[in-house]
């Protein structure tokens, strides 16, 4: 699996992303010069300007920097995969352009504070909806995928100590050919989610049948050569879910949730 690296929120953590799943990059400047948005707040953006990126721009990704939101040479595609966290490939029936043309989108929310990554996605989804007259139809549609399942042996991960009212918390950083991520609160589809933006490249669908929420770490070794190099390297990650997690991911094919595409335009003039 082609990898790159890609910085999260969250502590500026580092995490190896599959070259296909969404760049989500959301940057830690400014962040000690602003205070975050209120939890409650539903912001949309007070003013954004969209236009086609440069072609000779190589960097592209989701960045925060105070209260300013630059979204950097992505595609259709790659917006509305943040917007509703979904894998690319749950996107279907959309136009060709959604995954040719490249845009560079800057604003600033109509809520005081910096925004954390649900309000980011609220006020995207918004203007997808506004700027780009995004309709879609929810269903359901047999794709390759991978299946995320228990082990033989049975889960090897703990109920959440976190407070009721918590949210979920994913972090983790990537050094050299090792990842090692701290999941906290997570429920299994939470869970599933984060493994098909972040490691995977297809939908992941959880079939483990846990309910609730846990606590746990994974500890991956990236490069499958220095798996098989290095004695003191940790497993690569299909092993490692099985046995730090006691679940397993294989490929399949199932019914994934999908977003089918019925309306969209070219973006409105700014």
């Amino acid at each position: 699996m082609a990898m790159t690296r890609f910085q999260f929120a969250g502590g500026g953590a580092i995490v190896a992303v599959a070259a296909m799943a969404l760049a989500l990059k959301i940057g830690a400047q400014g962040i000690q010069d602003a205070k975050p948005m209120a939890a409650d707040a539903h912001p949309s953006f007070e003013v954004a300007t969209i236009k086609h990126s440069d072609p000779d721009d190589g960097s592209r990704g989701f960045h925060t920097s105070g209260r300013n939101i630059f979204i950097e040479n992505e595609t259709m595609d790659d917006l509305t995969s943040f917007a509703y966290g979904v894998h690319s490939k749950q996107i279907v029936d959309a136009p060709a352009w959604f995954g040719s043309e490249r845009l560079d989108i800057k604003g600033i929310p109509d809520v005081e504070g910096m925004p954390s990554v649900a309000q980011y996605r609220e006020m995207v989804k918004k203007l997808l909806m506004d700027r780009f007259q995004l309709q879609f139809q929810r269903e359901k549609r047999e794709l390759s995928c991978f299946t995320l399942t228990l082990a033989k042996g049975g889960p090897k991960i703990e109920a959440t100590k976190s407070a009721p009212d918590a949210g979920q918390d994913q972090t983790g950083n990537n050094s050299g050919s090792r990842a090692s991520w701290r999941f906290t609160n997570n429920s299994m589809p939470e869970f599933a989610q984060f493994l098909q933006m972040a490691v995977m490249d297809r939908p992941v669908v959880d079939q483990t049948g846990l309910k609730g929420k846990f606590d746990f770490k994974l500890t991956w070794t990236t490069n499958p050569e220095v798996a098989t190099t290095d004695a003191n390297a940790p497993p690569g990650f299909l092993t490692a879910i099985q046995e730090q997690a006691g679940l397993k991911v294989e490929p399949s094919r199932a019914e994934v949730d999908v977003l089918a595409i019925t309306h969209a335009e070219k973006p409105s003039a700014n």
